[in-house]
């Protein structure tokens, strides 16, 4: 169905300007530091009980709710947002000296890349624009000087990625994060899109129904059918799924019968399981960024459980650890990105992203496993200080690698203007 055209023009102008975007990267530290946010939500609910046009608050009090695990009422708050405008302002924390527009989509935390943790404390001044599935997108722009597409890859947002690689050449300006080739970074995709890269292993991953699952937990077929590396026991998580949550591994038949018994999903990604733990038992989960096709160093999680988490390896608990990614994140130019140097440039080249995050371990091989790759997942240096002094200098690094691509998107739209 053809929509009318969008035109997302500035909010009516008041008499009292309403308060500024606090925006995710306050938001998310706030929560990070064990702040209580109900006092702030009881505000922004006031604010937006004062006034119906106030979205900036509103978006912040969607925020809030979805850092509390308030899934569905957060994403309602935010629908009522974007209803009232479509574009929102982060100011630059110095005096402003680039203008950067990110396109968005409404969705929970993970749905567009956290631009903000990026852009703050800088003379980066971050516009978001959100446009929905299915409607036209916009012929309007706001102002800006770079133009980052920042939706991520999932089943809800296939379609407007799409409908946003076709814009990108109607807007007639270079784009950060081509949509189309984020495309490629869906789980089934990733694979294949890495397969035969020297000294890198991604296990080979399909799309799964119950109906197909039920196949195999009545041991009608084996893994190998669909997988080409495909054996007990598998990995199996909900389609679209983050941060663990739905993941497992099963070794049997019996025990993939009872993970769907526990699951209303009805789609799944299924993989072999490949055993990376290190010499001691430990396994090691790294992320690390490619900006610009360079690699640069986000954190490293270790744990004696095969699924590591950041949050749930105990780092906080562990000097050792910690110490452990602080020698990760001080040696990385000269030990592990050197190491990986071939592999780590052909993830960047062929994918062709010019921001990009991977989630990977080291086989006891040596090759580099990779889990994911992900444009929107989070970089940040939340961490508290006293307890992990090398996180901000690492994070320097990167935001350093961001504002000079920012700069670079510049001057290529300078040039083909």
């Amino acid at each position: 169905m053809n929509m009318p055209c969008i035109e997302f023009q500035p909010r009516p102008t008041t008499a009292v300007a309403p308060p500024q975007l606090m925006g995710l990267a306050r938001l998310m530290s706030m929560a990070f530091q064990g702040t209580d946010l109900l006092p702030l939500a009881q505000s922004l609910i006031a604010r937006a009980t004062d006034d119906e046009h106030d979205a900036n608050a509103l978006m912040d009090l969607s925020t809030v709710l979805l850092l509390q695990g308030l899934r569905e009422v957060g994403l309602a708050t935010q629908a009522q947002a974007i209803d009232c405008h479509r574009v929102y302002h982060l100011p630059a924390a110095h005096t402003p000296a680039l203008r950067l527009l990110a396109v968005m989509t409404p969705g929970d935390l993970m749905t567009n890349a956290p631009l903000a943790f990026l852009a703050e404390r800088s003379d980066v001044a971050l516009t978001m624009l959100y446009v929905r599935p299915g409607e036209a997108l916009p012929s309007w722009l706001p102002p800006h000087d770079a133009l980052w597409i920042a939706v991520s890859e999932s089943d809800p947002v296939r379609g407007l990625l799409e409908d946003l690689s076709q814009a990108c050449g109607a807007w007639g300006t270079s784009v950060i994060n081509h949509p189309e080739r984020t495309l490629r970074t869906a789980r089934t995709e990733a694979c294949a899109v890495l397969e035969g890269v020297p000294g890198l292993h991604i296990p080979d991953t399909i799309r799964a129904n119950r109906p197909m699952l039920q196949q195999l937990v009545r041991c009608e077929v084996e893994p190998g059918l669909w997988l080409s590396d495909g054996r007990w026991p598998l990995i199996i998580r909900p389609v679209d799924s983050h941060a663990g949550h739905g993941l497992a591994k099963v070794h049997s038949p019996f025990e993939l019968s009872q993970y769907l018994s526990t699951m209303p999903d009805e789609a799944f990604y299924l993989s072999r399981f490949v055993d990376y733990a290190s010499a001691d038992g430990q396994f090691r989960k790294f992320r690390v960024v490619l900006v610009d096709g360079v690699p640069y160093a986000v954190h490293l999680g270790v744990s004696s459980h095969w699924m590591v988490h950041y949050l749930n390896a105990g780092m906080t608990d562990c000097a050792a650890k910690r110490a452990e990614e602080a020698r990760f994140m001080a040696d990385f130019d000269t030990d592990f990105a050197r190491r990986h140097a071939q592999a780590l440039q052909d993830i960047g080249e062929r994918f062709g992203l010019d921001y990009l995050v991977i989630d990977c371990a080291e086989m006891p091989s040596g090759e580099l496993l990779v889990f994911e790759v992900d444009p929107g997942a989070a970089v940040h240096s939340m961490d508290p200080p006293d307890l992990f002094p090398y996180k901000l200098p690492a994070m320097e690094k990167v935001r350093t690698a961001f504002r000079a691509l920012l700069d670079r998107a510049v001057a290529a739209r300078s040039k083909a203007a």
